[in-house]
C-alpha cells in the first residue's frame, strides 16, 4: 500500500509545533501525546498507539480505549517488506536473479489479458511495475483466496503498462509462489527462518488460515463499526498476512535499515526507486517530510487495522503507529505525525 497523502501536511504540522508541551517533557513521543488523540477526535478511530525508538530512547503513547503496547494486530501490506527481504536474501545467495522472468520459476502462470510472464521480471514484481492487476479490487480484502485464485482474478482484469508503477497485491502473491519454488518451503517458513527467529520477533507470525489473533489483543473494527477481530488471513496471503506487535515492527525496520538483514549491495537495491520513478523501492517506499528528512518504511491496511512504520536511513530512529480500524478519516494526520517524530524542533 503506497503513500496516501504522506507529503505536505504543513498547516497541521505547524499547529503541532505551536502546541504547548508539558514542562519538563523532553521526548518527541511525549510531545505528540496530545496530537495522537486527534486520531480519535478528528480521525474517527476507536484507538491509536505508537512506539518510537530513537537510539536508546523508547517511548510509547496511546489514545482511546482498548489498545496496549503488547497487543498483537494484523499488519496488512507491511508483509510486503518481509517478503521482499526474503527475495533479496535469495538473490544475495545467488539462488535467483532479480532480472529473471517470472516464467523461469512459474512457467505459464502469467498469461492472459495482455500479461506475459516471460516479460515480467522479479524486480518488476518487487517494484510494482510488472503490470499485474490487483486482485483485491475484486475481493475487497474480504474473500479468502488461494494464490492461484488470486492470480486468476488478476488475469481476468485489464493489465497496466509494463514498466509503469501501479501498486498491486498480486505482485507479492506471485513472489510468495516464487519463494516456495526456489526454496521448497512456504514464504511463511522462509520468513520465520530468515527474519522472525534471528531477530527474536516473538510476537510476529504468519497465521495461515487461523482467524483468531494471539493473546494479548484488542478488538478490530471496520470504518462503520463492525467487529472484524476474527478474520481469515487468506484474504491477503503473501501480500498482507502478517500478525505482529509494535515492538517487533520497530525492531524489524531498525534491523533492515541498519544492514542487519541484507548485505549493503542488496539494501541499496531495496532502496532504489528508479524502476517506480521515485514512488517505491523493492518492498519499501520513501517519504520526504516538510523539513527535508526522508524516511523509509511501509504501511498496511487490512479489515480492522491500519499500520504505518517509518525509519531513518541506518535504522537509528524508527516509529510504528497503528489504529484499530480500517481507515483514518483525516488523511493529514499521518504525515503530520511523521513530521512531528522525525523533523527536529527548534526553539
Amino acid at each position: 500500500m503506497p503513500p496516501l497523502r504522506t507529503l505536505m501536511a504543513i498547516p497541521v504540522f505547524l499547529a503541532l509545533l505551536l502546541a504547548p508541551v508539558t514542562a519538563g517533557s523532553a521526548s518527541s513521543t511525549e510531545a505528540t501525546n496530545p496530537f495522537l488523540s486527534q486520531f480519535v477526535t478528528k480521525g474517527g478511530v476507536p484507538a491509536a498507539a505508537l512506539l518510537d525508538r530513537d537510539g536508546d530512547d523508547v517511548h510509547f503513547a496511546a489514545a482511546g480505549r482498548g489498545i496496549t503496547r503488547a497487543d498483537h494486530f494484523r499488519a496488512g501490506s507491511i508483509t510486503k517488506t518481509f517478503i521482499a527481504t526474503v527475495v533479496l536474501q535469495l538473490a544475495a545467495e545467488h539462488r535467483l536473479s532479480l532480472s529473471d522472468p517470472v516464467d523461469r520459476y512459474l512457467p505459464g502462470l502469467l498469461r492472459g489479458h495482455g500479461t506475459d510472464g516471460r516479460r515480467i521480471t522479479l524486480r518488476a514484481l518487487l517494484s510494482h511495475t510488472g503490470g499485474l492487476a490487483d486482485f483485491t479490487t475484486v475481493t475487497r480484502g474480504a474473500v479468502p483466496v488461494t494464490p492461484l485464485q488470486a492470480v486468476g482474478i488478476s488475469l481476468s482484469l485489464p493489465s497496466t503498462r509494463l514498466g509503469r508503477y501501479s501498486y498491486s497485491s498480486t505482485d507479492y502473491v506471485v513472489l510468495g509462489m516464487v519463494i516456495q519454488r526456489v526454496t521448497g518451503h512456504s514464504y511463511a517458513a522462509e520468513a520465520r527462518r530468515r527474519i522472525i527467529i534471528p531477530l527474536r520477533l516473538t510476537g510476529t507470525s504468519f497465521p495461515g488460515a487461523r482467524t483468531s489473533l494471539p493473546a494479548p489483543h484488542g478488538r478490530a473494527y471496520t470504518a462503520d463499526g463492525a467487529d472484524v477481530t476474527e478474520l481469515d488471513p487468506r484474504v491477503a496471503g503473501a501480500a498482507g498476512e502478517l500478525v505482529t506487535t509494535l515492538d517487533d515492527l520497530d525492531r524489524f525496520y531498525a534491523a533492515l535499515l541498519s544492514g542487519e538483514l541484507l548485505p549493503s549491495r542488496w539494501l541499496r537495491e531495496m532502496l532504489n526507486t528508479r524502476a517506480a520513478h521515485g514512488a517505491y523501492g523493492l518492498g519499501i517506499f520513501p517519504v520526504k517530510l516538510p523539513c527535508g528528512t526522508t524516511v523509509w518504511g511501509h504501511n498496511g491496511r487490512i479489515a480492522g487495522s491500519y499500520v504505518r512504520s517509518a525509519a531513518s536511513i541506518g535504522g537509528r530512529h524508527v516509529l510504528t503507529f497503528r489504529v484499530n480500524t480500517t481507515a483514518i478519516r483525516d488523511p493529514d494526520l499521518e504525515p503530520a505525525l511523521l513530521a512531528a517524530e522525525f523533523c527536529p524542533r527548534h526553539g
